[in-house]
């Protein structure tokens, strides 16, 4: 693996990434929580680049990116459309979560993506799932302003995901773990505003959905909660087109053994 590299984006943040592999190229979004270390992505990286030129970043604000003091989604769009210009100006994407998310908007924003895969893209389309507070953007912002980034993430986990405080409670025992996850607290509201209100169990509106162009791949996993099969159905029926997909037997935090091939018979067929 070679890197890290940095491009500038539009704004003159600088964006840290890796590339791995040889092939198409393929950009890798995590969501909330993920940065290019992350051990998943690695993982994903290493099975993705016999096949791919894998292009593994950190989101802005995250692990050697820089940031800005204002954030705005458009921003991060940008930072896309950059890392496709070290591509040679095309490339497929992979957004995971939220990542998946900031993926198609960037595409309904005209960033050049061949074809998109998204996994379980973390929408709330009707009261059956987890509904966050009403004011769980102002009090994560609190929060993030207070530097308490153990507090952060909790309420992020708790409040926002729907996680059991048992499992929380878990996590901060893994005392490495935790630390990753308090090391990018304060990139959390960044999905939160990806996500733009999508959930608060409300129907899936038509835009910019409806706008993407790009042929986009929906998939979920099989034991996961039925509100996020919801999700995925709704988005896969807004986008002009989309192929559906649901990996059995997986979860949020899914194989990246059982994700490699999924990726690659989608993003190679080139039919």
């Amino acid at each position: 693996m070679s890197g890290p590299r940095n491009v500038r984006s539009r704004d003159g943040t600088p964006i840290a990434y890796d590339v791995a592999g040889d092939g198409p190229a393929l950009i890798l979004v995590g969501g909330a929580f993920s940065y290019r270390r992350y051990k998943s992505s690695l993982q994903l990286v290493e099975l993705l680049a016999p096949r791919f030129t894998v292009v593994n970043y950190d989101r802005r604000g995250r692990g050697d990116s820089g940031d800005v003091a204002t954030y705005a989604v458009e921003r991060e769009i940008e930072d896309l459309a950059a890392l496709v210009e070290t591509t040679g100006g095309a490339a497929d994407v992979f957004g995971m979560s939220s990542g998946g998310v900031l993926a198609l908007r960037a595409a309904a924003a005209g960033v050049p993506f061949r074809r998109a895969v998204v996994y379980q893209p973390p929408f709330t389309v009707d009261a059956d799932g987890h509904l966050p507070p009403a004011d769980f953007g102002e009090r994560l912002d609190e929060l993030v302003a207070s530097g308490d980034r153990g507090a952060t993430v909790g309420y992020f986990m708790r409040e926002g995901m729907g996680a059991p405080r048992v499992l929380v409670g878990a996590l901060r025992l893994a005392r490495p773990i935790w630390r990753n996850l308090e090391a990018v607290s304060h990139t959390l509201p960044y999905d939160y505003a990806v996500m733009n209100g999508t959930v608060y169990g409300e129907p899936l509106a038509t835009e910019p959905w409806a706008s993407i162009a790009t042929p986009t791949l929906v998939v979920d996993g099989g034991k996961s909660p039925a509100s996020l099969r919801h999700a995925a159905d709704a988005l896969a029926m807004r986008l002009p087109s989309a192929t559906r997909l649901t990996i059995p037997g997986q979860s949020h935090n899914l194989s990246m053994k059982m994700l490699a091939p999924v990726l690659q018979d989608y993003l190679l067929d080139r039919r």
